[in-house]
């Protein structure tokens, strides 16, 4: 079903080319966008749903019928009579109904693209459907999902399609209250690159919309369409662990989340045990400021320690003190690989089931 807004869009384009009024009502005679008040027309244009003529001039206004697969959809009403009003009403209502065909299979298209995602459809369905939409089946896609700061800002979804344009190839739509899904036809080479550069572009242009906030993940470039579902699930879980491990950024793949990806699977109790096992009843990031920062700084630096003595501005020895005094309360030894790797996966837990608490309250 088009909307009113487009209806009257539309009417009002054509009367700017004509110069005739036109009104499109419903089959009970209700005015549903028009360039006039035609109110008086109500009661005749319901009569003349029930009759058999396509078209019909009564009372020095044209009626024309707009079928939706031979379905009475609306009546178009223009003001006047003659030849030219004929033709200009005939015009007007083959428009319309092309308007109805091309909005109908945007539809059916939207709504075959949400239960792609959500992996609702049979092997021989998803085939026999792209096929039935003329969508092709075997080129490069990604999915991308796009988060604002407010939340699914009614705004995004239409500017999305404002900048990628409407070009039969990339699908947007959301399957929840949240966020924005693209699925993005890539070109076969550099596919990558095409995905970054799309989804900064993407960024700049909503927040020079106004749009605060702004969020993007995406999964692994898949080659069949019956794969969409994976690269959603792979784009939903970078948006996730995103949040927790890479906080800064404002666009994450799921190619770069590394150990985030395992850890976010972790059932919190397994997690609560792995660190009371590690450090007692200490939580690895209540150490004092000065500590922590040590920590980051040395993890940064691949456990150099003269790099990070530089950037901390300390003697060599100040830091091998700190280090000192960190295995002696934790009984790792930072300069250690194997205990490096537990203690940064440690940290990394501690933040997992600090944001999952979040949730529970």
């Amino acid at each position: 079903m088009i909307s009113n807004q487009i209806l009257q869009s539309t009417i009002d384009g054509l009367k700017g080319i004509s110069r005739m009024d036109l009104c499109v009502m419903d089959t009970d005679g209700k005015e549903i966008a028009s360039t006039v008040d035609m109110s008086s027309c109500s009661n005749v244009a319901v009569e003349f749903a029930t009759s058999l003529a396509d078209s019909q001039e009564i009372q020095g206004y044209q009626y024309f019928k707009i079928f939706d697969e031979q379905q009475l959809e609306y009546i178009l009403v223009v003001a006047g009579v003659g030849e030219d009003v004929y033709m200009l009403g005939k015009m007007v209502a083959f428009q319309i109904q092309n308007l109805l065909v091309a909005y109908k299979e945007r539809f059916d298209k939207d709504n075959f693209i949400k239960n792609l995602l959500l992996d609702n459809l049979l092997l021989v369905d998803i085939y026999s459907r792209s096929k039935k939409l003329h969508i092709q089946t075997d080129v490069p896609r990604v999915v991308l999902i796009v988060e604002s700061a407010s939340g699914k800002d009614s705004n995004v979804r239409e500017l999305a399609r404002t900048h990628f344009g409407s070009n039969g190839k990339d699908f947007i739509t959301a399957v929840d209250e949240k966020d924005v899904i693209i699925v993005k036809e890539l070109p076969e080479a550099e596919a990558t690159k095409e995905i970054e550069k799309s989804a900064r572009s993407l960024i700049t242009f909503l927040q020079k919309e106004g749009i605060q906030g702004v969020r993007i993940s995406y999964g692994t470039v898949i080659h069949e369409i019956k794969e969409v579902s994976r690269s959603y699930k792979e784009a939903k879980m970078a948006l996730d662990v995103g949040k927790i491990f890479f906080d800064s950024r404002d666009l994450i793949a799921y190619s770069e989340l590394g150990i985030g990806r395992l850890i976010y699977q972790l059932p919190i109790p397994l997690c609560k045990m792995f660190i009371r096992e590690i450090f007692g009843g200490k939580s690895p990031d209540e150490f004092d400021e000065e500590t922590l920062t040590t920590i980051y700084k040395f993890f940064e630096n691949s456990l150099n320690v003269s790099e990070t003595s530089r950037q901390l501005f300390i003697h060599r020895n100040t830091l091998v003190y700190r280090l000192d005094k960190l295995q002696k309360s934790t009984g790792l030894d930072l300069r250690v690989f194997e205990d490096a790797i537990t203690f940064k996966i440690a940290l990394m837990v501690v933040k997992y089931m600090k944001y999952m608490e979040t949730f529970e309250y």
